[in-house]
């Protein structure tokens, strides 16, 4: 690790970043030893003055009560700062007012430090705190939480046995590493910038797997959780509710570094779906709205820049870097709909932004049955998208409009009611965010049955030929397959969950809609799958050797129920939803199934009674992992479905597990934290399901015994 200054310190803990929300706990030992943080009463006194005079306005007269920045004391403040040198401290305050600086001189911002300890419950000493960055580097700040107390001032400390840190050896990720990632990383949220979710690893497998344990865990901050962890050169990255972002080394679940976002007021927490990473950069959604640009060494802010000057736009699904972008789409009811937008990695800035709801005169903009573009709405981007860096194209798949109503009925003249680019898949210029193609999945939508979700690049010879085609399916759980560079259909597949499609034209792909099942015309509608899906956005996994698919479906129906007079319900069409099991069904709602992608013939099916709620995990060692509603995280068999090990965990697995390497060490890690969605809507067909209420989010990572144990 650089080192900031020459100093001779036992412990060098690097904390960059904005004040009070980030923290790199990286250490370099040297044999000799620290101090704890010394300052006199008096200077504590002076920093109050200067403090508000100064930093009041934004921080709060208590230094944790502002309403335009985070908190300088308290628990949050103590978790990021707490056991760092205080240098950096003071490099952080000389930094502040904003824009300003220079405002304070080096023995106001002392003073200001000195208050700061002092109000974080360091004991005042009787010698002053030096403003020489290198005596400070040998402080350390050790805070106390709760009644307790720090460290008494100017105490020596032993050093601490040396520790390796792999964020000492960490290296930038390119390009080339997004397109075919070293076999022991996980850089996206399905590995690779393909989103096939397989990872290449061969230690695990169908004959060692019963063997797993528990290799270490980590508690997350409290609620629902939907991240997928990143893994890279031995260092995860993992997602905490509230917007909490955690470094851990992944060999030993030991803290490195955390951010924490300060929201403003007018923002509550949301769910989000993803990280992403390039160079040295991690990038970070927020509930604000922003994107975040960490530097994955320390944790300190890089960049932030706001997706949309709308507020009514919001973040829960993630970022996707190609070349030198990052793009991400937008969610929400705004009038107008929603955005895709792609920053410049190095700087922030946007790039190019497209409208998932084309404008009249844009091609697709006359497909809103004549709607003026402020009562379009929907088009929301909540799944990654996926990126082909040959084609230098990015595929994403906006979800439909709630406002069903106006597109029922078509009126007639140029316009159509097909609703572009809502469940389509959309393929644009990364450069520029051209439209280069799109292709309408399930045009006009009237169930909320979203084709919105992972879009598999995969090699796939059909018809004598091999080429890259783009595979999805929707909630209807019937999967497209389209030619990556053209947007020619090539097939579908109906997995059987489905009543309302009456047929696929088998050489464009249309769907014939059985129309007594559509809502609206005042009578109860009969429609499977739910609206929840047969397919959600929980991810399937792609094997490339054996051209098998592992998708996790949940089977299950709905009515839609007409409303009362004046009643909205759910979508404009004037229904409500009400869930209820597949006809005959056995009790089974949870469905693992495999699907050669080539011969489109089903390897075989999984049936249980708990849903589904995590994406899946296909590995070269012929071992595929997924999480379900029970909190049982199960490893079968990827030829003949069986299931070969499994364990509980704490909570509900909702997002995807991943594998690494770390030491040469082959990990299997999954995120819990219910709450979600998804897990909300498919736990009442199973009552007797119960689950932690207090949602306990933790990282679970698995590994083999090894010869040490």
């Amino acid at each position: 690790m650089k080192a900031m200054l020459m100093c001779s310190v036992a412990v060098r803990v690097r904390m960059m970043g904005a004040l009070g929300l980030a923290a790199a706990m990286t250490y370099v030992v040297s044999g000799q030893q620290i101090q704890s943080a010394t300052f006199t009463a008096e200077q504590a006194t002076a920093g109050k003055l200067a403090y508000d005079q100064h930093c009041a306005t934004c921080h709060g007269s208590n230094l944790d009560d502002g309403q335009f920045a985070p908190p300088l004391k308290g628990e949050q403040f103590q978790t990021s700062w707490s056991g760092g040198t205080i240098d950096l401290l003071l490099r952080k305050l000389t930094t502040m007012p904003p824009g300003e600086p220079s405002r304070l001189g080096v023995d106001e911002h002392v003073e200001l430090l000195a208050y700061i300890l002092r109000s974080n419950k360091v004991t005042a000493g009787t010698q002053p705190l030096p403003s020489d960055l290198a005596v400070l580097a040998g402080m350390i700040f050790a805070g106390a939480s709760g009644s307790g107390e720090g460290l008494a001032p100017g105490l020596d400390l032993p050093a601490p046995p040396p520790r390796r840190n792999p964020l000492d050896r960490i290296t930038p990720v390119t390009s080339a590493m997004l397109a075919i990632p070293p076999a022991g990383d996980w850089l996206t949220w399905r590995r690779s910038a393909d989103a096939q979710g397989f990872s290449p690893l061969t230690h695990i497998t169908k004959n060692n797997v019963a063997q797993l344990r528990v290799a270490w865990s980590w508690s997350l901050p409290p609620g629902p959780n939907e991240v997928t962890p990143l893994a890279h050169d031995g260092v995860i990255f993992v997602h905490g509710f509230g917007d909490k972002v955690q470094a851990l080394d992944a060999a030993t679940g030991d803290l490195l570094w955390q951010y924490s976002r300060w929201l403003p007021r007018a923002s509550r927490p949301s769910l989000k779906r993803a990280l992403a990473i390039g160079g040295y950069q991690l990038f970070v959604p927020t509930s604000d709205a922003h994107i975040v640009a960490l530097d994955v060494k320390t944790g300190q802010v890089l960049w932030d820049t706001p997706i949309s000057d709308n507020p009514a736009h919001g973040l829960t699904g993630g970022p996707l870097v190609a070349k030198d972008k990052v793009i991400i789409g937008t969610t929400g009811g705004a009038p107008g709909g929603n955005i895709i937008v792609a920053l410049d990695a190095e700087t922030g800035e946007r790039a190019w932004r497209f409208h998932t709801i084309p404008r009249p005169g844009q091609p697709g903009g006359e497909s809103w049955n004549g709607l003026p573009v402020e009562e379009r709405t929907g088009g929301s981007v909540w799944t990654v998208g996926s990126y082909d860096h040959g084609l230098n194209l990015a595929f994403f798949g906006p979800s439909p409009t709630y406002d069903t109503a106006p597109l029922r009925d078509l009126v007639h003249g140029d316009n159509s009611n097909d609703a572009l680019y809502t469940n389509a898949t959309v393929a644009l210029d990364a450069d520029t965010g051209e439209l280069v193609w799109h292709y309408s999945h399930l045009p006009n939508d009237q169930w909320d049955l979203d084709w919105a979700f992972e879009r598999h690049l995969v090699r796939l010879s059909l018809n004598g030929a091999t080429k890259t085609y783009v595979v999805t399916g929707g909630k209807p759980a019937v999967f497209d397959a389209l030619d990556a560079e053209t947007g020619q259909y090539a097939y579908s597949m109906d997995l059987g969950l489905q009543n309302f499609i009456r047929s696929i034209d088998p050489k464009t792909g249309a769907k014939e809609i059985d129309a007594t099942k559509v809502p609206g015309d005042g009578t109860t509608k009969f429609v499977c799958p739910a609206t929840i899906g047969g397919k959600n956005w929980l991810p399937s996994s792609y094997n490339p050797e054996t051209h098998l698919l592992f998708v996790p479906l949940f089977e299950s129906c709905v009515d839609y129920v007409p409303v009362a007079p004046g009643e909205r319900g759910l979508l404009s069409t004037g229904v409500r939803l009400s869930l209820r099991p597949r006809p005959g069904s056995d009790g089974n709602f949870g469905r693992l199934e495999a699907i050669n992608l080539e011969t489109r013939e089903v390897a075989w099916i999984a049936r249980q009674r708990a849903p589904w709620t995590s994406g899946v995990l296909a590995t070269a060692g012929g071992v595929v992992f997924a999480g379900s509603l029970d909190r049982r995280f199960v490893a079968h068999d990827d030829v003949t479905g069986e299931e070969l090990w499994s364990v509980r965990l704490n909570d509900i697995p909702s997002n995807a597990p991943i594998a690494y390497l770390a030491d040469g060490q082959q990990y299997i890690a999954v995120v819990v934290g219910g709450g979600g969605h998804h897990n909300a809507n498919v736990a009442p067909l199973t009552p007797e399901i119960r689950n932690p209420p207090d949602r306990g989010a933790a990282v679970w990572v698995f590994a083999l015994p090894t010869d040490r144990e």
